[in-house]
């Protein structure tokens, strides 16, 4: 305990450190040490955290919120749909995951009405927290507390066990926040990111309208409609050399070449929501695409002394002698207009490149071209966007039907999202959060040992010295207000492992059902508002909303208020305080 309010260690060290002195002095017997790396707890968590990876990649989200966005002027009307959406999203994958998701979203909302992005992402940040209360999996609270609840009873919470209370806190915390967004300053500017650091003017991609896309048929101006302002239209080829410049009177037709003008992302949108294909990209390429394990996408910068110089990607043949492809080019300055195989590159032009992962290291050092601090890019990676989201309510159906445990459902689900190249191996290995898993997997012996050598009914004999004195519902409060300050100092995940089984104990010592006492632990270790370091989605959106550590405290206090007067009222409805 006081090496993680020390904090100079890692979690999942100190959890290590842990696990070997209990196996040391032989709280912990030896054969049982490793037992927790294979506790089905470990393999949802692992399991979760690919399902979310992989449904923020297919893009679906923005699909489903974009026909709401021209209807969300206000910071209030923006707030509240941010917030619902990512409840929404939290309920059925990891909170962390529904607010990567979401935060793009915002951050589009934000620059095209002008509202502060510090008044949209920390209430975004708190909504998935609350969001992640509603099922099981939402968040790893909820998970431990249920095996928990499995050691002591005999059967764990079902996934959506947790629903009744969480969606009751849901609903007023979406009214907290709406109501308090304005607590927030308005004047912060995020840190840099490192799109804004590289600084890069728009690319210019060549585009190619397949017989499939929708675009056919509409006029040319639709092709910007998709980018939402993020990208220009500066010229349709047709027939290979008639050249035309995109007027409203100008109807696409299959075959066409568009060079759209914009950045990286606005650019990957159009691909993705016109049906369009990079005309830059192989057919090699191309079938390998969304195969993220063998095919990378790289940004470079011809240098001075660069083979480039001077010539054409035809002319030195970049695709069969150096088995690249010219994506995008963007060039300090100067608008492009000619097709991407005909430009001759200058010294200072920035590309983008797709290749092998095997080829690209020496053809860029072949090349001259010098790559750039590398940052995520959706360009000619491809998107498979509605399966993630067909594979997790299929899972979700499994489970809430009982059809599998939630362990095989989720691990099913990740398998599949994995032979779909819905998510490749290099990202599934990325996705998950390695010092979670080790953490969970060395403290769930100890906190098993620590329950059944009687320390945790010693700790509850302590506290139940001071909570005789208070009502039921008192008793209840403190496990749930206990949970919430322990949180910051020791990671939701290990204060569950801790105060679950001390809660349970407390709940028998005062001759009261210990259902309720877990879920105040799950809730109160779930609800950690007051600090950027208690939960990994308030640390995220620190940076980009340029918040101090104060600001946790102007919006979260109320939350957390709300949280309580709320929660406890209605675990006491749902689960009777009394013994069955």
């Amino acid at each position: 305990m006081v090496l993680f309010v020390w904090g100079r260690l890692r979690y999942d060290v100190v959890a290590m450190l842990a696990l070997f002195a209990a196996v040391v002095s032989g709280i912990v017997p030896a054969a049982e040490a490793f037992s927790g790396f294979s506790d089905d707890v470990v393999i949802i968590v692992a399991t979760a955290l690919l399902v979310s990876a992989a449904v923020a990649k297919s893009g679906v989200t923005e699909q489903v919120m974009r026909p709401l966005a021209p209807y969300l002027t206000s910071a209030r009307a923006q707030v509240f749909t941010l917030v619902l959406a990512v409840i929404a999203l939290s309920t059925f994958i990891k909170n962390v995951g529904a607010l990567a998701i979401m935060m793009p979203v915002a951050f589009q909302l934000a620059k095209r009405s002008g509202t502060p992005p510090s008044r949209l992402l920390m209430p975004l940040a708190f909504g998935s927290l609350i969001g992640g209360l509603i099922t099981l999996v939402g968040t790893s609270p909820n998970v431990i507390v249920a095996r928990v609840r499995q050691e002591i009873i005999g059967q764990p919470f079902e996934m959506f066990d947790y629903a009744p209370v969480g969606l009751t806190i849901a609903f007023f915390g979406l009214i907290c926040l709406t109501l308090t967004y304005w607590l927030l300053p308005g004047d912060r500017r995020g840190g840099a990111s490192l799109d804004a650091a590289i600084n890069i003017e728009n690319y210019v991609a060549e585009l190619r309208v397949p017989e499939t896309s929708p675009l056919v048929g509409q006029r040319a101006k639709e092709v910007e409609a998709l980018a939402e302002g993020a990208a220009t239209l500066t010229t349709v080829v047709r027939e290979r050399f008639r050249r035309y410049k995109p007027t409203t009177a100008l109807k696409l037709q299959a075959g066409d070449l568009l060079l759209l003008e914009g950045e990286p992302d606005a650019l990957e949108r159009v691909v993705v929501r016109g049906g369009l294909e990079l005309a830059g990209q192989g057919k090699d390429a191309a079938g390998a695409e969304g195969d993220s394990d063998t095919v990378g996408v790289i940004e470079g910068v011809v240098t001075a002394d660069s083979m480039l110089i001077g010539v054409t990607p035809a002319q030195i043949n970049l695709r069969d002698r150096f088995q690249v492809y010219l994506l995008a080019i963007s060039r300090s300055g100067e608008r492009i207009t000619q097709r991407l195989r005909s430009i001759r590159f200058q010294a200072g032009d920035v590309v983008v490149l797709q290749g092998r992962f095997e080829v690209l290291p020496d053809a860029l050092k072949d090349l001259g071209i010098l790559p750039l601090a590398e940052r995520e890019l959706g360009l000619g990676r491809g998107r498979r966007r509605w399966v993630p989201a067909l594979i997790l309510a299929a899972a979700m159906i499994a489970v809430a039907f009982k059809l599998l445990p939630i362990a095989i459902a989720f691990f099913g689900a990740s398998l599949a999202l994995l032979l779909t190249r819905s998510l490749s191996l290099r990202e599934a290995y990325e996705a998950v959060e390695w010092p979670i898993l080790i953490l969970l997997g060395a403290l769930i012996p100890v906190s098993e040992a620590v329950r059944t050598t009687g320390a945790t009914d010693l700790i509850a004999g302590w506290l139940s010295v001071g909570a005789g004195a208070l009502p039921a519902t008192g008793a209840l409060a403190l496990i749930m207000v206990a949970a919430m300050a322990v949180t910051p100092f020791l990671n939701n995940a290990a204060t569950v492992l801790m105060m679950a089984p001390i809660a349970a104990s407390l709940a028998s010592n005062l001759g009261l059902n210990p259902d309720p006492f877990l879920m105040a632990v799950a809730v109160g270790a779930a609800c950690d508002f007051l600090t950027p370091f208690g939960h990994q989605c308030n640390t995220l959106v620190m940076g980009p909303g340029g918040y101090r550590f104060s600001d946790y405290w102007k919006l979260g206090l109320p939350l957390s208020v709300i949280v309580v007067v709320v929660g406890i009222p209605a675990i006491a409805m749902v689960w009777q305080l009394s013994p069955r």
